[in-house]
């Protein structure tokens, strides 16, 4: 059975989300949060993620998806605020790459706590919620309006339609397999022997 999510108008989650997301960026820990995200990028990598990116780099790309992943997460904030806490309503699909910044950036629990109780702003963020939700983003989608009426155009470098991330996952699929990772990285049969 399919769940009917009730959402507020993009553009009325796009006006919340700026206003959301500028308190956040006001919140004296927020800068070093960021930075650190984005410095501390080696622990944050997905095998299914960000190399969905053309010739990926961590140096170059996470500054980006880092930012991006803040602006989604105030766009959920924002639809979790205006739906009385819908946690389901405010699971927006979002690309894989960002996605995976959003894992990234909610990992800095005690940093985003701080900024939290002092913003009076939540990180609304839930995986198990995603799969419920749907997770497959597509061009011109509520994401997609929301994002673009509070912060402008999306990236197109990051802002993966999901038929062309699947072909890019299957891709990734057939090389991985040729070195015994299978199942998306959820299986190997390498066997790390001692030499």
């Amino acid at each position: 059975m399919a769940n009917t999510l009730s959402r507020p108008a993009p553009e009325t989650v796009a006006e919340r989300a700026r206003e959301i997301h500028a308190v956040w960026m006001a919140d004296p820990e927020m800068p070093a949060v960021l930075d650190g995200c984005k410095r501390y990028s080696s622990d944050w990598t997905d095998e299914y993620g960000q190399v969905l990116i053309p010739e990926y780099s961590v140096e170059r790309d996470a500054p980006p998806l880092i930012d991006d992943a803040l602006r989604v997460m105030a766009l959920k904030s924002a639809v979790y605020e205006m739906t009385d806490g819908d946690e389901l309503a405010a699971e927006l699909p979002v690309p894989v790459p960002i996605d995976t910044a959003v894992h990234a950036l909610t990992a800095q629990f005690t940093a985003l706590s701080r900024v939290q109780q002092r913003t009076g702003r939540l990180f609304v963020h839930s995986t198990v919620r995603e799969h419920e939700a749907g997770r497959a983003w597509r061009l011109g989608d509520y994401t997609h309006q929301a994002y673009r009426q509070a912060f402008g155009p999306v990236d197109e470098r990051y802002w993966i339609d999901e038929p062309e991330a699947e072909r890019r996952r299957r891709i990734l699929d057939e090389k991985y397999a040729s070195i015994g990772i299978t199942e998306r990285g959820m299986a190997s049969t390498i066997d790390y022997a001692a030499a």
